[in-house]
């Protein structure tokens, strides 16, 4: 019998559902893959197609050289690969550092109701358990489908006030998602995924502190790997809490001053979370979107030349300058959090993707130039979906431009097509286009899967 082979449940309860965390868990163990409706699936596998691309991507990243180096001496067994990557890990350090992967360009999936980065956690964690035990591409689906649900829904519960207090929400949520869908493949009794969700619950990791440096793409690995083992301890019996969620002393209550727990067990198996997913188009946070998006199409409509601009005046949202108000970043990572770089090599270089946010970018002469001609004013009556540029030229004339909602958001989500071709350049120098090819082709089939390591094994290169 294999070591995570669960054992039998000596203590399921009957009756009536009771509490926060039983109701999710109950639902959990019981949702068939039969029952997602189409339109989830499919979000489902876009949501796989994406936190691929973007793991593959940031496979050559210094951080994840770094990670491996530094864990590699500590892996005894080596079940479970790295994507983009020949090295093979055991499946919690690969989970660990899948996650980290799929984060270090902030260009994956995003929850815009809570800012939740929800494939990272989850995926990762289910592709390095489905390498050591097999699973149906379907069954990995059905997973990734309930785990994004799951952290989602508790992600909801308490967003913004937790968010708000400091913490990294993909982090602290994720786990629970990374939990749920792991459980889920070792099917777990009712009362072991109860223990799951609470074993989950006393692993938050992540705070906003660290962004801008590898510390914040740390948070959606360790989400990965913190619960994939507390579903493996959760498999054995390893008992916690029935109430871990909802308590007075439990999760919710310790890190919110907010809980709305109807966002939790609401509509469980009609309404999905999962179909607010969105993709990202630009290699940052969403806050910096509006902005990007703007720059670029005023430098398409008027073939804008760095050197024509006098000043570029943003009418933002609070929430911009809180998390993007770094002035002079001197490496990739510090660009992402800067508008004034978003918005000087957007109009620069006419996009916004990892190669925008390199060391290379932010050192560009031509970007520092205009950088500091960027002039960002908090306006509160812009959403953080919005925002208002005026661009004054050196010859005096004004060019004005305002988004209601950025290229990627859920009102004007990215086509498969832009998907693919946001994977394939991101698996361009990692792995080869026949490659490359090969392993988006076996995302977008992965329902048919027999096997969804299969996955894993194309994004070997070779």
């Amino acid at each position: 019998m294999s070591s995570l082979e669960f054992c039998s449940d000596p203590s399921a309860p009957t009756g009536l559902l009771s509490g926060v965390t039983r109701q999710l868990a109950r639902y959990l163990v019981e949702a068939r893959y039969e029952d997602l409706p189409g339109a989830v699936r499919k979000e489902g596998v876009r949501t796989l197609v994406n936190w691929v691309g973007v793991a593959v991507g940031g496979s050559r990243h210094e951080t994840i050289d770094k990670a491996v180096a530094a864990l590699a001496p500590l892996c005894g067994t080596t079940h479970a690969g790295i994507l983009g990557r020949s090295e093979r890990f055991d499946i919690m350090n690969a989970a660990f550092i899948n996650g980290v992967s799929s984060h270090i360009f902030d260009y994956d999936d995003t929850h815009l109701k809570t800012i939740i980065h929800p494939a990272g956690p989850v995926a990762s964690a289910i592709l390095a358990f489905s390498e050591y035990r097999s699973v149906r591409g379907r069954d990995f689906l059905n997973a990734l489908v309930l785990g994004v649900e799951t952290e989602c829904r508790i992600g909801n519960a308490v967003y913004p006030d937790h968010y708000d207090r400091g913490w990294h929400i993909t982090g602290t949520a994720g786990v629970f998602g990374a939990a749920a869908a792991t459980g889920k493949l070792l099917g777990l009794t009712e009362q072991q995924m109860v223990w799951a969700l609470g074993l989950a619950a006393s692993q938050p990791v992540g705070l906003r502190e660290s962004f801008g440096s590898m510390n914040k793409s740390f948070n959606p690995g360790r989400a990965a790997h913190n619960g994939m083992t507390a579903a493996v301890l959760a498999a054995a019996n390893f008992t916690s809490s029935d109430q871990m969620i909802e308590a007075g002393r439990g999760w919710a209550h310790t890190i919110s001053t907010k809980q709305d727990y109807g966002q939790i067990t609401g509509e469980l198996g009609r309404r999905y979370e999962s179909t607010l997913n969105t993709y990202k188009p630009f290699a940052c946070g969403v806050v910096l979107h509006p902005a990007i998006d703007a720059a670029i199409q005023l430098r398409r409509q008027y073939d804008l030349k760095p050197d024509q601009i006098a000043r570029i005046e943003l009418q933002v949202n609070p929430l911009v300058l809180e998390l993007t108000g770094k002035k002079a970043p001197r490496s990739g990572l510090e660009g992402k959090f800067s508008v004034y770089h978003a918005v000087a090599v957007a109009i620069v270089e006419g996009a916004g993707g990892q190669k925008q946010f390199s060391d290379r970018a932010v050192c560009e002469p031509a970007v520092l130039a205009l950088r500091d001609k960027v002039a960002p004013v908090v306006d509160r009556t812009v959403q953080a979906e919005q925002v208002v540029v005026d661009i004054t030229l050196a010859d005096g004339r004004k060019l004005h431009k305002r988004i209601e909602h950025a290229i990627g958001s859920a009102e004007l989500p990215l086509s498969d097509s832009a998907l693919e071709a946001k994977f394939i350049d991101l698996a361009d120098g990692v792995l080869s286009r026949q490659r490359a090819r090969h392993l988006l082709d076996a995302c977008w089939n992965i329902e048919n899967l027999p096997s969804a390591a299969a996955l894993a094994e194309a994004a070997v290169p070779i």
